[in-house]
């Protein structure tokens, strides 16, 4: 199996053969990473991912997690990739953290173990953000914000300073979130939105300004 001997530290699995987990390897490339293995639950349909091989499924991974260096999911669905998060630990997997080159983040940031940035993201100063979150491509979060495990935070959206975004929320692309606002956790704003007052849990919230659909 790959992964094994010298290779060992260098290789990366990633759980979730998907148009993102491409995006991932993609970034872990860049980042320095000399091998990727995809694992994937029908991964017997798919056989590569991209350029990259896609060998098991989470059975198989969990099975050879001492073979990798490192392992992150590149699931998109926020509810799966926490449940796939949780279990990893539970097992003792070393969940890594990606971040492109362009990204930039603050210094006083803190970012959680499993969490994605990609291209030209920014974190601002004292963001806290949680396990297992992707933060897309140009989106921005501003200072003293809180977002939770296993949010999304898609391509285009803007997060202005202290705001709270609960646990497997959804940011659409180009959303704008006023500052001091909170969107509890399993809310879906819609692509385009402003969100200029709090949202409560699990409901879809879009327009300008953003309102609950019904």
């Amino acid at each position: 199996m790959p992964g094994l001997s010298g290779e060992k530290n260098n290789t990366l699995a990633i759980l979730g053969a998907s148009g993102h987990g491409k995006v991932v390897a993609d970034i872990a490339e860049l980042t320095g990473w000399e091998a990727i293995i995809f694992f994937d639950d029908d991964w017997l349909a798919l056989g590569r991912n991209g350029a990259w091989e896609v060998v098991g499924g989470t059975t198989e991974l969990f099975n050879e997690l001492d073979n990798y260096g490192g392992v992150i999911v590149a699931i998109g669905d926020n509810r799966t990739r926490h449940e796939k998060i949780k279990q990893l630990n539970e097992k003792g997997a070393n969940l890594v953290t990606l971040v492109h080159p362009s990204a930039v983040i603050s210094r006083y940031a803190s970012l959680g173990a499993g969490s994605v940035v990609v291209a030209n993201a920014v974190i601002n100063a004292y963001a806290e953000v949680g396990l297992g979150a992707i933060v897309n491509t140009s989106s921005s979060i501003g200072h003293d914000c809180v977002v939770g495990d296993a949010v999304h935070i898609c391509p285009g959206a803007r997060i202005a300073g202290g705001v709270r975004i609960g646990s497997q929320c959804w940011i659409g692309v180009g959303a704008s979130i006023r500052q001091s606002v909170e969107i509890s956790s399993g809310a879906i704003i819609g692509a385009g939105a402003a969100v200029v007052s709090s949202i409560p849990a699990d409901v879809v919230a879009v327009g300008v300004p953003a309102k609950v659909k019904i």
